[in-house]
């Protein structure tokens, strides 16, 4: 006769649910001083876009008033934010970024 184990009650062993963590778009917004050429150039070298899709992105900045730059975990999105920003600030460009759940 077999071992009888009480936890094998024709229960299986469950694993502990994780949870994907919650991701955050950067969102480029519009502002009538800040350059399109230069709006491209963050979505390339900061977000890590290509020429195509960044002028893509920055076209929908500059009709729509903002534009989606990329979805990412919080800290993530709220740190290329901040370097999007330090960019635009050293180039003298009031450029805003901002992050918001997706």
């Amino acid at each position: 006769m077999p071992h009888h184990n009480p936890q094998d009650d024709g229960q299986t062993a469950t694993k502990p649910k994780v949870e994907r963590p919650k991701m955050f778009k950067a969102v480029l917004h519009n502002d009538d001083y800040t350059t399109m050429e230069f709006v491209t150039e963050v979505l390339m070298n900061v977000f890590r876009k290509s020429r195509l899709e960044s002028t893509r992105i920055m076209l929908s900045v500059h009709r729509s008033g903002k534009g989606i730059a990329g979805i990412y975990p919080r800290e993530i999105a709220e740190a290329k934010s901040g370097q999007a920003m330090d960019l635009a600030r050293s180039r003298a460009y009031p450029l805003l970024v901002t992050t918001e759940p997706e």
